[in-house]
């Protein structure tokens, strides 16, 4: 994929890892670049197409689907992280969570899909995580969603193969962004997020393991997961 021909719409892109997408977009000469949150008035990166758009509301994913039906690179990167355990947590907090990283994800493929097919089957970014493969003592509902996202990757990289649209996921650890302000260990930048999935792309990657943590939980599934969970396991 040459980023040069693309145009790209972003989830989530007023900070954090979607507005390092957007900005890499913009530097590496994308043709255009729909930049959407739900509070339109907080992106400010200059020479990008500005839209609302919350995920998990229905027709304000088909009222940007319509906006922008000349996408062809659909990066779905709009979060949510409630910290939330499955067993004793808000229900509601765990829906969200769902709400967004699964069913949101899924809206926005299936109404962006028509227009990729149309204009030559392009692209799709899931930005997901290493929780995908693990799960975390009080993050519960963090890492089952990311895990239904993983999967919804791997499904629907499937579904649209007949059309060409390439669907690439990309794993992380912990980032250096505003959700993960209160993690005290290590970080990657955001920006190397965004160019290690646009370098993917441009070598047809359908997905990128972003970070050393990411590898190594990876790895860690071909073994029996008591050797990984030992130290919580053991209270």
């Amino acid at each position: 994929m040459n980023i040069t021909d693309q145009v790209a719409l972003v989830t989530g892109a007023n900070r954090g890892i979607g507005r390092q997408f957007v900005e890499e977009l913009v530097e590496r000469g994308a043709r255009k670049v729909y930049a959407t949150a739900r509070r339109p008035e907080l992106l400010d990166v200059p020479g990008v197409k500005v839209l609302r758009l919350d995920i998990t509301d229905h027709d304000s994913v088909v009222a940007a689907a319509e906006a922008a039906s000349d996408v062809t690179l659909l990066v779905n990167n709009a979060g949510v992280s409630t910290g939330t355990p499955l067993v004793t947590g808000d229900l509601a907090d765990i829906r969200r969570e769902m709400d967004t990283h699964f069913w949101g994800t899924l809206d926005m493929i299936r109404a962006f899909a028509p227009a990729l097919a149309a204009n030559g089957g392009g692209a799709v970014v899931n930005v997901l995580s290493a929780l995908s493969w693990f799960a975390y003592p009080g993050n519960g509902a963090y890492a089952a969603a990311k895990a239904a996202a993983w999967n919804l990757t791997n499904a629907v990289r499937l579904d649209l193969a007949g059309q060409g649209t390439l669907v690439q996921g990309i794993h992380l650890g912990a980032a250096d962004t505003d959700m993960m302000a209160d993690y005290d260990g290590p970080k990657i930048d955001p920006r190397d997020v965004a160019r290690a999935s646009l370098d993917g792309l441009a070598a047809g990657s359908i997905e990128i393991v972003a970070d050393e943590w990411s590898a190594m939980v990876k790895a860690s599934l071909a073994g029996d997961p008591a050797a990984f969970y030992a130290t919580w396991l053991a209270g």
